[in-house]
């Protein structure tokens, strides 16, 4: 064998760390049968559909060394060793978890790493090599020049061998699989399997998380899909399609971190900048009926240049409004619509309008982004994006952290966050089926419970009663369409409760956007029931502020103010039922301390004056729509 091709085979077709996680016991055998389900949902499962692996060609490069296994036995709860040495354990395991390596580059960098140094030849490569063996810090400085050099398609040979590369992925995917069928538990803790189409045009983001509904049986007859050469997500849904006629199988795709896409995520064309087709939103529409809204790298709810009349919006933009995910393009005023999920959901309003097709009819998740195996959404107990970015004493400051002069890898990080599922149980088919039917929501990492019925005929007296059983048999959940025709004004039972480990709740509130008879885009934001209603009463449109317990310099807040519990029954006050509109809840927390501030305390450290030290966390219920009747 030559030498370069005996490098592409040892770099390219290599060691796996899926496949050398240490032996467990055997968790899995159940069978979905087993697990009766409720007639209706009765409670949400927490969990994490974004989370990366040493098997991500960036994880490993950025120093992750926990496999497959490790994530799944945290996400259990149990105690693990960080890559950096750090013990972590969950306080509360997740009911379930997807882990979605990147389809690119699968254990690329982790062959690399693995290879006889004297075979290397390419001085590129062998430079990337030595530093990936020097440390940390130098391992991270290699990682972002190889994320450089894939954005500038410069890639030396050897990482750009579709066939080796091919192998590779195979074999790395199918040991993934095996790993996460083993610790998969029907009506314990659910595995699902999945992967990331990364997605990205010269830097800005477009990416997807691929989620089967299925067991190795199906998912193993095909491999992920590399979008290294794509620039629209089409050629996704065709592998989708094929997918489901090959195996009769299900799957769905997941858009995530909106707010890096430079003004690509959510266009009024379709993907190539063509005018949208009624066929194209429509397969749009298809595969991807959930978004990720917020996650670590900052939350794309909303935008204050979008909303400057919702002083809530702009919650984790701060440094990642400067540029798009790579930071090779500058980022403008303009781009924001097309990023923004509140934005998105009313251009889809118009579109419908236009086309009768409703292409970002979809309902809202959160979830990590985490690159180091360990999904933690919690502010005091976070463990960073990335292995160079574990717990430590320079990490909240933005420029040390990554050792470059990037300005949004420290405190710019979010925390959160995670995903609540109403599933009518903890299987793979009914958490896949809660997120097909969008009745799903999204928390910036607390895990409170929030419920959101839309009907015509609910009133106060339903909430003394069984209110969640009139949800469903007289109206729709969260992720539902309320029918049209009927007389009167839509209602809607609301219902949030505070983390039974977190802060108290400030206040409820229903976002409305619409589109009017001109193509007109609007929105409006309701306070609808709020903690003291009786001392904070409402004026010039706004309620109060809750307060601030917060003690920064012991990251400390106190539940003194607030609520444990919200609930009403609202009725939108400006229906008019010629015009499309959506609706969904925001539910505000307290302000609690921010993980820059935990750290300062536990690190005995100085943070600067822009860190963020505290921050009112948040959950966002997926919509309910009202169409009016043709």
């Amino acid at each position: 064998m030559k030498t370069r091709a005996l490098v592409a085979a040892l770099l390219l077709a290599g060691t796996t760390l899926a496949g050398c996680d240490k032996v467990g016991k055997a968790l899995g055998g159940g069978k979905p049968a087993d697990v009766s389900e409720t007639a209706y949902p009765e409670r949400v499962y927490w969990g994490d559909t974004h989370l990366h692996t040493a098997n991500s060609v960036d994880a490993f490069g950025f120093g992750n060394r926990l496999g497959p296994e490790d994530a799944l036995r945290f996400a259990q709860g149990e105690e693990v060793t960080s890559s950096t040495g750090i013990k972590a354990k969950l306080a509360r395991p997740l009911d379930f978890l997807v882990i979605t390596d990147h389809a690119e580059g699968m254990g690329s960098t982790m062959a690399l790493y693995n290879a006889p140094r004297l075979l290397i030849r390419d001085p590129q490569v062998l430079r990337w090599y030595d530093m990936m063996h020097e440390g940390p810090e130098q391992s991270v400085a290699a990682m972002a020049e190889i994320l450089a050099a894939r954005a500038k398609g410069t890639l030396p040979e050897q990482f750009r061998d579709p066939k080796a590369s091919a192998e590779r992925t195979h074999n790395v995917w199918n040991s993934s699989i095996d790993t996460v069928e083993r610790y998969n538990q029907p009506g314990k803790f659910t595995a699902m399997l999945g992967f990331e189409y990364t997605l990205m045009q010269g830097g800005n983001n477009l990416h997807r998380n691929v989620i089967f509904r299925d067991g190795k049986d199906k998912v193993s007859q095909i491999d992920p899909l590399d979008p290294t050469n794509e620039l629209t997500p089409d050629k996704l849904w065709d592998y989708m399609d094929a997918y489901q006629a090959k195996t009769g199988g299900k799957v769905l795709a997941i858009p995530h971190n909106s707010n890096v896409s430079n003004g690509l995520m959510f266009m009024m064309t379709d993907g190539s900048g063509k005018p949208m087709t009624a066929a194209w939103a429509k397969r749009r529409a298809d595969h991807e009926p959930v978004v990720e809204v917020t996650q670590i790298k900052g939350d794309s709810e909303a935008h204050p240049f979008l909303s400057p009349n919702d002083e809530f919006a702009g919650y984790g933009t701060a440094g990642w409004d400067i540029g798009n995910l790579m930071l090779t393009e500058a980022k403008r005023p303009d781009m924001y619509a097309a990023e923004y999920v509140r934005e998105a959901l009313k251009r889809g309003l118009a579109l419908e309008q236009k086309l009768g097709v409703n292409p970002y009819k979809f309902g809202m998740i959160g979830s990590t982004d985490s690159h180091t195996s360990l999904s933690t959404g919690d502010e005091n107990y976070f463990f960073g994006k990335h292995s160079g970015n574990e717990p430590s004493a320079r990490r909240a400051m933005s420029s040390q952290s990554l050792g470059t002069t990037l300005g949004r890898f420290g405190w710019q990080y979010l925390a959160g966050g995670y995903a609540g599922v109403w599933a009518k149980a903890n299987t793979r088919a009914a958490i896949w089926d809660a997120l097909a039917r969008r009745e799903v929501y999204a928390t910036t990492g607390p895990r409170m419970t929030v419920r959101f019925f839309g009907g015509w005929d609910f009133t106060g007296g339903d909430l003394k009663s069984d209110w969640v059983k009139a949800g469903y048999t007289r109206g729709v959940p969260m992720g539902g369409s309320l029918p049209a025709g009927k007389q009167g004004k839509p209602s809607f039972i609301v219902s949030a409760l505070k983390d039974p480990d977190g802060a108290n709740l400030d206040r409820v509130q229903v976002v409305k956007g619409w589109v009017d008879a001109g193509g007109t885009l609007h929105e409006k934001v309701f306070d609808v029931v709020w903690s003291d209603m009786d001392k904070r009463k409402a004026a010039g449109g706004k309620v109060p502020a809750v307060g601030d317990t917060v003690d920064v310099a012991r990251a400390s807040y106190t539940n003194t103010i607030g609520a444990p519990t919200l609930s009403t029954v609202w009725s939108d006050p400006e229906f008019d039922p010629k015009v499309r509109a959506f609706y969904y809840l925001r539910v505000l927390e307290i302000p609690t301390p921010s993980w820059p501030a935990y750290d300062a305390l536990r690190f005995k450290i100085q943070l600067g004056p822009d860190v963020r030290v505290k921050a009112q966390e948040r959950a966002y219920s997926s919509p309910i729509w009202y169409t009016p009747a043709a």
